[in-house]
C-alpha cells in the first residue's frame, strides 16, 4: 500500500488466557463510543469455535483444509498458532484501515505479523501486550536466592488459569483439553520475550478465568486497572499502570 491511511492498527496481544477477552468485552460495556470507533479484524481460524463464540464475529471458523488452500492466494498470510491455523485477509485489513480505526486482539503470532509484514509498512500502529507479570516482577524473580525458573513460573501461571477457564466453560475435561491447555501453556514463555517488542505493556494478575471482570457490575482489582489503562492508552494518554519494556527486561 503506498499511502497508509490515518487510521490506527490497534494490536492487543499477550498469552492465551492473559485477559485480553475479558478486557475487549468490557471495552464495549463500558466505552461503546471508543469501541464503535474500531472495526474487529477477524481472522480465519481452524479450530472449533468455544462456547459462546460466534462465526464471523469471534472468528471465521473453517476446516484446516479450507486454510491450507488460502497460501496460495496473495492477500492472504497464514499462520500456524499453537497448532491452529489461522488466516488475516491483508486486502480485507488495508480497506477497513481506510475507512476507521482497527482491532485486533489476539495472540502474538498475530500480533508479531501485524507489525513486521511488509504489506503494512508505516502504518500507524498502537501495540499493547499483556503479561501475567509486571516489570517488577520479573526483575525481583531475576534475583531472588534461591532461584527461580522463569520460563517454569510463567507456564504454571497460565497453565493454572487455562485450566480454570476450561473447567468453567466445560466442567469436566478431556485428555484433548488438558493436552491443548499444556500447548498453550508452555508457549506463554516464548510469546512473553516478544513483549519488549510492543509499544506498551499492561501487567494483569485478572486472568480470562477472573472473576473479577464480571462477578460484579464493574471489574475490580488489576481487571479495573487494566481496562482503565487501555481506555487511556486509545485516548492518547499515558496511563500509570502501563509499563515500557525493553528487552532486557527477561
Amino acid at each position: 500500500m503506498t499511502n497508509p491511511p490515518d487510521y490506527r492498527l490497534i494490536i492487543l496481544s499477550g498469552p492465551s488466557c492473559a485477559g485480553k477477552s475479558p478486557l475487549a468485552k468490557a471495552l464495549k460495556r463500558f466505552y461503546p463510543e471508543l469501541d464503535k470507533k474500531m472495526a474487529p479484524l477477524v481472522l480465519y481460524n481452524s479450530r472449533s469455535a468455544r462456547p459462546g463464540e460466534v462465526d464471523g464475529i469471534d472468528y471465521h471458523f473453517r476446516v484446516r483444509e479450507d486454510i491450507e488452500k488460502l497460501r496460495a492466494k496473495d492477500r492472504f498470510v497464514v499462520m500456524d498458532v499453537r497448532g491452529d491455523l489461522q488466516a488475516l485477509d491483508l486486502e480485507e485489513l488495508e480497506r477497513n484501515l481506510g475507512n476507521s480505526d482497527v482491532f485486533f486482539e489476539g495472540n502474538p503470532f498475530v500480533g508479531r505479523v501485524l507489525q513486521t509484514h511488509p504489506d503494512l509498512k508505516g502504518f500507524n500502529r498502537l501495540s499493547i501486550f499483556m503479561s501475567p507479570l509486571s516489570r517488577e516482577e520479573l526483575s525481583f524473580f531475576k534475583s531472588v536466592k534461591p532461584s527461580v525458573s522463569l520460563s517454569g513460573l510463567v507456564t504454571d501461571i497460565m497453565r493454572r488459569r487455562l485450566l480454570r477457564r476450561t473447567k468453567k466453560q466445560k466442567g469436566n475435561l478431556s485428555a484433548a483439553d488438558l493436552e491443548n491447555i499444556e500447548k498453550r501453556a508452555s508457549s506463554a514463555w516464548l510469546e512473553l520475550q516478544e513483549a519488549y517488542l510492543y509499544r506498551y505493556v499492561i501487567p494483569n494478575h485478572d486472568g480470562e478465568d477472573s472473576e473479577n471482570w464480571d462477578a460484579f457490575y464493574y471489574p475490580i482489582g488489576d481487571a479495573r486497572k487494566s481496562l482503565l489503562a487501555f481506555v487511556d492508552l486509545l485516548q492518547g494518554k499515558q496511563p500509570d499502570f502501563a509499563e515500557i519494556w525493553e528487552d532486557r527486561v527477561l
